[in-house]
């Protein structure tokens, strides 16, 4: 489990085809130290595992549906990604529950630069309309973020210097693809109100 609070920006060094996977080589000296074979790290809010690791660096196999599904096929060497290792018990929760299951991917609409802030529209899929509301959370490319606007098919976010400064989201041009996970809450009360839908 993660919670979207983004440890470092690292890098993508090396893409390896596996014919129905890609490995990928990132570096990424903070969220390596005391990395395992085994670990979990996520890598633009997708939870890969370490297969090796050095110093500065590790590897993650992903296999075609994680690369269909989400925005991680498009990475190429030189491509920046927002890192984070798991949350550990008893730590604070600073962002909300992040699983790093994506559920769709959207593209930067449109920014709109403030003194201070910059607001960002993003699109959302259909299927992901229901669970998306105005001051709810929602993670992008791996980043915890409170829902702005929510629209039909689109909503906003408000990004801090910081934010803009220390992931991903401070590049991502109108046209760039993002991965989405919504509150994983919502979902699990949308089944059980329709379970309990089902027995009356």
């Amino acid at each position: 489990m993660f919670t979207g609070i983004v440890e470092e920006l690292g890098e993508v060094t090396a893409v390896e085809n596996l014919g129905d996977a890609s490995r990928f080589r990132l570096r990424g000296p903070v969220v390596t130290q005391g990395a395992k074979h085994g670990d979990s790290i996520a890598v633009n809010g997708v939870c890969l595992t370490v297969v090796e690791h050095e110093d500065d660096w590790f590897t993650a196999d992903v296999m075609a549906e994680t690369l269909d599904r989400s925005s991680l096929g498009a990475l190429t060497v030189g491509s920046r990604v927002n890192l984070e290792r798991p949350m550990a018990v008893g730590e604070r929760l600073g962002g909300h529950i992040v699983q790093g299951h994506v559920d769709g991917t959207g593209q930067v609409i449109e920014r709109k630069p403030s003194e201070n802030w910059e607001i960002v529209k993003i699109s959302l899929p259909a299927d992901l309309t229901r669970y998306v509301v105005e001051k709810g959370s929602i993670t992008v490319d791996g980043i915890s973020l409170t829902v702005v606007e929510a629209g039909t098919d689109h909503f906003t976010v408000s990004l801090i210097p910081t934010t803009l400064d220390l992931t991903t989201l401070g590049r991502k041009q109108p046209g760039d693809p993002v991965n989405l996970e919504v509150d994983v809450i919502a979902k699990y009360v949308e089944r059980l109100l329709g379970s309990q839908g089902a027995t009356r």
